[in-house]
């Protein structure tokens, strides 16, 4: 069913009208270990209606074909829509309101186009920022979900710097820690001076590097500043668009042989990054994820650490988990990992669970994390600092 979407202010203040309506109620349940939460949306007009998009909750029902779930009612008398779930107590959440005249259908065109136009929700100033063109989302965090100490910015802590380039035709960000001396110009010519020098950086590949550019320095700074990690530098290569970051993030080894050939010799001569693969994460999320155990597979010599979150291991469709088959028909690498996955990912959970378990079978080292979310950036920066800093733990 076709679905005729209201404009709305997504600016920083949101509509004068929604300021009047604060965030998500949070309350205890009857329930223990649940809490009560309230959505709140100000209708527009008499034939407004909205949808509470819940990061991956929302979409399982997508899936299903149903969503009426997730459709807020009004308050009698009033302009007001509101709706209640009892969540889990433990749960981070990113969120979305659609306002809409007519309920989106749940295949997938329309869903794409509900993702281009569900909103922030303008009472909560707390914001995930979006990615590929779609709008920023809200965070919900209930009282019992794990702490992220190290996500926001803190006071006095020396702050590194992020800085734009370019590697072999492709745009790469680079954070380099406080005090960062590269020894070399970044332009110098490939050949001029040798790969690795005495005293390198240890160094994080994070791929989807134009989603992280902006995110990743203050994890970074206070994970340098409290001494869980060594000064670290960090190469951020950009994804360039959808359909090249949906062809070289599926097992695409013409990729990986460009980050292990190009962009860590570019990145040893300008940024002064070692060159030990033991002390060299490559780190992804989602289909991220599968490409850093890929690279991981085809390149040990370089990538001798991989942080998988929510990793795709389901893939292909035509063979589904390829790459765990792989590793459990291949002998075992001089590689260790950190996988890492939500509870609510019913398409992933236990994909990523087999995958470590494969591993483990074959004698690598894994962690492997679970947290009650889902597919979903507010979880990941916080579990991105958990991972580096249990794969760093031997580098201090």
């Amino acid at each position: 069913m076709p679905f005729t979407p209201h404009a709305h202010d997504a600016g920083p203040a949101g509509p004068a009208r929604a300021g009047q309506t604060p965030g998500p109620l949070i309350e205890p349940s009857p329930t223990p270990g649940r809490h009560r939460v309230t959505f709140r949306w100000r209708a527009g007009s008499a034939d407004e209606r909205a949808v509470v998009l819940i990061n991956t909750l929302t979409d399982r029902d997508r899936h299903a074909g149903d969503i009426g779930g997730h459709v807020m009612s009004r308050v009698p008398g009033t302009d007001l829509l509101q709706l209640t779930y009892e969540l889990d107590a433990d749960l981070r959440a990113s969120y979305q309101i659609l306002p809409c005249t007519e309920i989106p259908g749940t295949d997938r065109d329309s869903w794409l186009r509900v993702m281009m136009t569900a909103l922030p929700d303008p009472g909560n100033p707390l914001r995930v920022p979006g990615s590929h063109g779609r709008n920023p989302s809200s965070l919900l965090e209930l009282p019992g979900a794990p702490a992220q100490p190290y996500r926001d910015r803190r006071p006095g802590v020396p702050e590194g710097r992020v800085h734009e380039a370019e590697a072999a035709g492709r745009r790469v960000w680079v954070y380099t820690p406080p005090g960062h001396d590269a020894g070399a110009d970044p332009a110098v010519p490939s050949g001029t001076r040798p790969v690795a020098s005495p005293g390198a950086y240890p160094v994080m590949v994070l791929l989807d590097g134009d989603v992280w550019a902006g995110r990743i320095a203050p994890t970074m700074d206070n994970l340098i500043a409290e001494g869980r990690i060594p000064p670290t530098v960090v190469l951020l290569p950009d994804a360039v668009d959808r359909p090249t970051r949906l062809r070289e993030m599926a097992c695409h080894e013409p990729f990986v042989r460009h980050l292990a050939g190009e962009l860590m010799p570019w990145a040893a001569r300008g940024w002064r990054v070692t060159d030990d693969p033991a002390l060299t994460v490559v780190a992804g999320q989602s289909f991220g994820g599968l490409t850093a155990s890929y690279a991981a597979f085809v390149a040990p010599e370089r990538f001798g650490n991989v942080l998988s979150q929510s990793g795709s291991y389901w893939w292909s469709d035509e063979d589904p988990e390829w790459l765990t088959r792989r590793y459990e028909r291949s002998p075992r690498l001089p590689v260790r990992f950190h996988v890492e996955v939500g509870r609510q990912e019913w398409m992933l959970l236990e994909e990523n669970r087999r995958f470590a378990e494969t591993l483990a079978a074959k004698g690598y080292e894994v962690t492997l994390a679970e947290y009650n979310g889902g597919h979903d950036p507010a979880c990941w920066l916080g579990g991105l600092a958990g991972g580096l800093t249990s794969l760093a733990a031997g580098w201090l």
